[in-house]
């Protein structure tokens, strides 16, 4: 018996160490072919490696199947190669990494095959929060309108929503934690109720992404990548602060992460504290203060046969109301009008590893609480409570020759209830289904990617108020359907010259706030009145992008045009109700068209030196030619930047400075007004010290750096002539072991 049990743990020894596949290599540089420090990272296995001083890396316990490998180092083009492990057997690949003028490309995880940008049928725009945060961004998503396309509604410093490509609200999808965000996104002063820190970096699908995320992706996606876990065997700690000068503003997070062979864990707090912010015009703006508390953790299993990720996010903001200018002041505390948010996010990642194929389950939980203070400080008096349950399923078949296919079945269970005296939206309840299939058929000069996917809404909600008030709210039970299909392809024309040509639809069922308004809504001082026989909006967008690049030069070129039909607007009327103006929800057919234009350049020899310049332009209209309104004025942004090389203390130092200028808007809604244009100067400098093995990261910035008195069109706060922030200065210190 003894014996038996013995030959027993031999066999299944041998059998586990034949199964563990095994990665290895050495890594160089192309033209000098000496040795690079590189990073290589699974990103479907979220596993990987830094390479050793020669260039030397190796990946043990690597399931059998096919997988893309990225191979990535500052100042060198990242490569993406696919391997195919099976059977136990170890695999070497050389590697020799070509110097690039183009920033180290990540994989791109908002579009379904997880290419590297430049491998990608989909433009899609990515930045990393590190960069964010060295602009001397405030917020998340304060910082995303440094992204050609991308621009932001805000209501001081506290709240912004974001605009791709003109198109906002429900017609802009976010993704946290890689489940849908549900957090009462209809109102414009409602912002995203998410962190910076524990957010890698942030992904822009500008246009149609209805084909991958249904309703609410009809204008675009922005897609939050959460921080990775640590590499296996490594445990890490950081500690950073900023402060702004301007809001006398403090932020600051504390951050751990460790990883074992298998198990993996991270944490992250955040507190924040802002005052009113001052515009530069003696006045500071009262009631723009706020304050956050954020938490984040995440736990991560994974073996041969499967990969689970559980993360947690917890964030309570606490946000001013501004209505006027009233008693100037630099406190902290909040006063009345403001807003009490509370936004948990639990999501439940599975992926399991078959020979040949693979089968993604994602779940969701969403719990946001959203509280208005307008009279007592203690009783609110609007709260609205929104419960929400998500599900992603998707199955990567086999690879069929070229063809990379994947079916998948989403949806979402959603409960709204009020429980404060004013109802905004009623009770209700929203279920959504959707079934879609994608293929990517891959060549050695061109790619084509297609797919197609049928959706339902169903919204039931109940009765508010009393049926002889003239601001009843009927019952509702209504059902939405569409197909979305897109199709899309990249051709590499010449060498180092691609073009990529996407066709695609894209659907958004009306909301709550569209289909059952009828009462004021104080945060936007006016009274709306919604309407029933709203229809889906749909719309087909046609994008072009050409792209050269070489290790010293890129050049960017995209244009698109969107028909948009059925397209919902508040428009105004002549009545006014309760002191206030009533605005009726309408639909017409609208159409969107303009692009962005740029390049990068970084001359040989001076491998320090960056110029960088962008151009946006969209206009939206309706079929009437008015004009549609939040659309973001043209603007060119010009930045010149350099990086210096490494040294044996000192890791890392980087130089910038960007002139930003933003062009009248003088194609504006009937109930909007022309805003003159403005130039936006700022400049920062970073360096990084390595001492033993601890990173210290020291940088200083400023915004806004001439004091500039400017009115943004978006802001909300344009109507009562508030200016927008004036020049801030913003010191970073971080420590990282």
């Amino acid at each position: 018996m003894k014996n038996i049990l013995c030959l027993l743990v031999v066999f299944f020894a041998y059998t586990t160490v034949r199964s563990q596949n095994t990665l290895t290599g050495n890594i160089t540089s192309k033209n000098t072919k000496e040795p690079i420090p590189a990073t290589i990272y699974i990103p479907q296995l979220e596993k990987g490696t830094v390479a050793d001083f020669n260039g030397s890396y190796t990946i043990i316990n690597i399931p059998d199947g096919s997988y893309n490998i990225v191979f990535s180092s500052l100042g060198f083009a990242s490569i993406s190669k696919k391997i195919n492990f099976s059977n136990g057997k170890s695999v070497t690949e050389n590697i020799e990494m070509q110097e690039s003028a183009v920033e180290m490309e990540e994989v791109i995880v908002s579009t379904p095959f997880h290419k590297l940008q430049s491998d990608n049928v989909m433009k899609v725009e990515r930045i990393s929060t590190e960069d964010l945060n060295a602009s001397g961004a405030v917020t998340l998503v304060d910082g995303i309108k440094n992204i050609a396309g991308v621009d932001i509604i805000s209501t001081g410093t506290g709240i912004g929503k974001p605009v791709i490509r003109g198109l906002s609200s429900n017609r802009v999808l976010t993704y946290a934690q890689g489940v849908r965000l549900e957090n009462q996104q209809f109102g414009d002063e409602h912002g995203l109720g998410i962190n910076e820190a524990g957010v890698e970096s942030v992904e822009v699908i500008k246009g149609p992404a209805s084909l991958l995320y249904g309703s609410d992706a009809l204008g675009g996606v922005l897609y939050l990548n959460p921080e990775k876990f640590a590499l296996s065997g490594e445990t890490h700690g950081d500690l950073s602060s900023t402060y702004f000068s301007n809001t006398l503003g403090t932020a600051t997070n504390l951050g751990i992460k460790t990883s074992g062979k298998k198990l993996k864990f991270l944490a992250r707090g955040t507190y924040a504290r802002f005052s009113d912010y001052d515009t530069g015009a003696d006045y500071r703006v009262t009631n723009t203060r706020f304050n956050e508390i954020d938490f984040k953790t995440g736990l991560q299993y994974s073996d041969k046969k499967f990969k689970s990720t559980l993360r947690y996010n917890y964030n309570r903001s606490n946000i001013g109301i501004p209505e006027e200018i009233g008693e100037q002041t630099r406190s902290k505390d909040l006063e009345l009008p403001f807003q009490e948010i509370d936004n948990h996010i639990l999501s439940f990642d599975n992926t399991l590893f078959f020979n040949n194929s693979s089968l993604d389950i994602k779940a969701g939980y969403l719990f946001n609480d959203r509280r208005e203070f307008e009279e007592e400080p203690d009783v609110a008096a609007l709260r609205l409570k929104l419960n929400t349950f998500n599900y992603d399923v998707k199955y990567h078949l086999p690879q069929l020759g070229n063809f990379e296919t994947i079916v998948g079945l989403q949806g979402m269970l959603q409960n709204n209830k009020n429980e404060g005296e004013e109802i905004l939206i009623p009770d209700a309840t929203t279920t959504d289904i959707g079934i879609l299939t994608t293929t990517h058929y891959h060549l050695e000069k061109i790619d084509f990617q297609a797919g197609i996917r049928f959706d339902s809404r169903k919204i039931k909600s109940e009765a508010a108020r009393n049926p002889t008030d003239m601001d009843f709210i009927p019952a509702l039970n209504t059902t939405f359907n569409s197909f979305t299909a897109a199709l899309g392809a990249k051709l590499d024309i010449v060498e180092n010259f691609s073009t990529r040509i996407n066709l695609a639809s894209g659907f958004r069922a009306p909301n709550l706030a569209e289909l059952t308004s009828n009462g004021v809504h104080e945060g936007t001082n006016r009274y709306e009145r919604g309407n029933t026989a709203l229809t889906n909006e749909q719309n087909f967008q046609a994008d072009v992008a050409l792209e050269y690049r070489n290790e010293h030069i890129e050049f960017f070129a995209n244009g698109f045009y969107n028909a948009l039909n059925d397209y919902i607007f508040l428009s105004p009327t002549n009545e006014t109700i309760d002191d206030a103006q009533v605005f009726d929800y309408l639909q017409d057919n609208a159409s969107l068209y303009g692009g962005e234009l740029g390049f990068h350049l970084h001359p040989h020899p001076l491998d320090w030196l960056h110029l960088e310049s962008s151009f946006e332009t969209v206009t939206g209209k309706l079929s009437n030619d008015d004009y549609l309104p939040l659309i973001p004025a043209n603007s060119l942004r010009n930045t010149f930047r350099v990086e210096l090389n490494d040294g044996k203390i000192r890791k890392s130092s980087s130089a910038f400075i960007t002139l930003e200028n933003t062009f009248d808007q003088k194609n504006v809604s009937n109930f909007e007004t022309r805003t003159g244009g403005y130039s936006l100067l700022s400049a920062g400098i970073e360096s990084s010290f390595k001492l033993q093995k601890v990173l210290f990261k020291i940088g200083l910035n400023g915004t806004n750096l001439t004091d500039k008195k400017y009115i943004a069109h978006l802001s909300r706060l344009k109507p009562d002539g508030i200016f927008n922030i004036g020049r801030s200065i913003n010191v970073n210190l971080k420590l990282e072991i």
